[in-house]
């Protein structure tokens, strides 16, 4: 998103070295990294400056010029940069005319559970390995491991491959995402030093397409945060740091006061446009569940994609406007493939209670699909029957009335009685918070809607065989 020039690093070059069963990590492109944001590396540090920040208030009492921040220099362009491309220039943040940056404090952290990052202008530190998550330690970069995919034989079953791997996210769609965040999560540590921005959902759990949006979760603390009060008011913090100092590169920031507040914004560099939420910390934790899942069985992601395509060209895949969320969608091809005569996936939440607690740290959680193997299942089915038994499963078996979708235990279970289940017209579970996913779906109308496209696209592509039936491929293919 911003010019390497600015942070002073080598450019991005990571080095790929294959890990495990599923990820390629990619240490070197944080070598560098963590250095500055850990603040091991004083090289470069005037600590005098930095100490005489400590008599500075925070909140907002006395706001703190960022032109005086020792993260960055001020410095002139040079005469001979004049003539290179915009994208070669070295940009400066601390412009006279921007507005100073607050560093707030309005959030925090408990002496017990204390992040052991050391507070940004602390000139002594000895790191305790004990207590809290370190705010700065990053996750490694990830990358899928290349798998086989599944084969095709028949016409249907070639049209879902060819779907895919035009649609499926690049791994230099990624990138892209991972440069943005990197760079805003030091632009928003200026205001919260202990903070972390987690890339979450479908940019990083394998189900991701070519226009997929980014979803970014800002932790400020470990503790659970008011998403009326505490969220809305650090978002509108977020919100004004953007809109000063970052125009240049963000543009279109909104802050939607939904029930879950968000910054909506677009990356002018990549084009990509994201959702920022504060502390959804069950997000960072289905990322890499979902994750898991997509890498398990070659045929569980190129099945997932192609019914998100299938339920956005019908308009079924939009929670703002009452139907199904593409997390829903997901949670319900897996429960599906879980429930089969022979199942194709299994319950790793069953199987690795250990790996997917909610107990462990958050900057653990990536190292959980680590652990688990590939699913060896015994079921041969392609994609195209899949698809179908799909579509049939929803239209003819699943009981929406009495029962709730649960990947956790690998099952349609009965309804709670609780009053988040009462009269919802489609529960699906969420694996780690028990919620309903599905909630959005509030009006008889869109359910009715949902049910008479599955029925209607399951004898549709029954009788033609043909995925053209329910879902134009050329079109689909155009909008990646």
């Amino acid at each position: 998103m911003f010019p390497n020039s600015i942070l002073g690093r080598p450019p991005f070059t990571p080095n790929h070295q294959q890990h495990n069963n599923f990820f390629t990590l990619s240490p070197s492109l944080y070598s560098h990294q963590q250095l500055i944001d850990a603040q091991f590396n004083f090289q470069n540090t005037d600590l005098s400056r930095a100490v005489s920040l400590q008599q500075l208030t925070y909140g907002n009492v006395s706001p703190i010029q960022t032109s005086t921040s020792p993260l960055f220099r001020g410095r002139k362009r040079l005469s001979d940069e004049k003539n290179l491309p915009l994208d070669g220039k070295r940009q400066r943040f601390h412009s006279p005319h921007q507005e100073p940056t607050i560093v707030n404090h309005i959030v925090p952290l408990s002496g017990e559970r204390r992040y052991s990052m050391p507070p940004l202008f602390h000139t002594h530190y000895v790191p305790d390995i004990v207590r809290g998550v370190p705010p700065f330690r990053e996750i490694p970069f990830l990358e899928p491991r290349e798998i086989t995919l599944p084969e095709a034989k028949d016409k249907l079953s070639q049209q879902i491959l060819e779907l895919f791997e035009a649609c499926q996210q690049q791994v230099s769609d990624l990138k892209k995402k991972e440069l943005c965040r990197t760079e805003l999560q030091r632009e928003i540590q200026l205001i919260f030093p202990q903070s972390r921005l987690f890339l979450v959902g479908s940019s990083l759990n394998g189900f991701g397409t070519r226009s997929s949006d980014g979803d970014l979760c800002l932790v400020v603390k470990e503790e659970p945060v008011n998403q009326k009060t505490e969220a809305r008011h650090i978002l509108t913090l977020v919100h004004k740091h953007f809109c000063t100092r970052l125009s240049g590169y963000i543009e279109r920031p909104q802050l939607i006061r939904a029930k879950v507040p968000i910054v909506k914004f677009r990356d002018k560099v990549s084009c990509v446009e994201f959702d920022l939420n504060v502390n959804n910390i069950v997000g960072i934790r289905n990322t890499f569940l979902l994750r898991t899942y997509a890498y398990l069985e070659n045929r569980v992601r190129p099945l997932v994609l192609v019914i998100k395509k299938w339920a956005s060209h019908h308009e079924i895949n939009d929670a703002s406007r009452g139907t199904l969320s593409s997390y829903s969608l997901v949670l319900m091809v897996l429960h599906y493939l879980q429930t089969l005569p022979e199942p194709i996936l299994p319950s790793i939440q069953k199987i690795y209670p250990e790996s997917f607690s909610p107990a462990i740290q958050l900057h653990l959680v990536h190292q959980a699909p680590c652990n688990v193997p590939p699913y060896l299942s015994k079921n041969e089915s392609n994609l195209g029957d899949l698809l179908l038994g799909f579509l049939k499963y929803y239209a003819t078996e699943f009981d929406w009335n009495s029962q709730m979708i649960s990947v956790r235990e690998a099952k349609a279970i009965p309804r709670p009685d609780g009053i988040e289940w009462r009269n919802k017209y489609i529960c699906v579970e969420e694996p780690f918070d028990g919620t309903n996913t599905a909630r959005a779906v509030h009006e008889k109308q869109k359910f009715d809607m949902i049910k008479d496209q599955f029925l209607k696209s399951w004898h549709r592509l029954k009788n033609k065989q043909d995925l053209n039936s329910i879902l134009p491929l050329r079109t689909a293919i155009l909008k990646r």
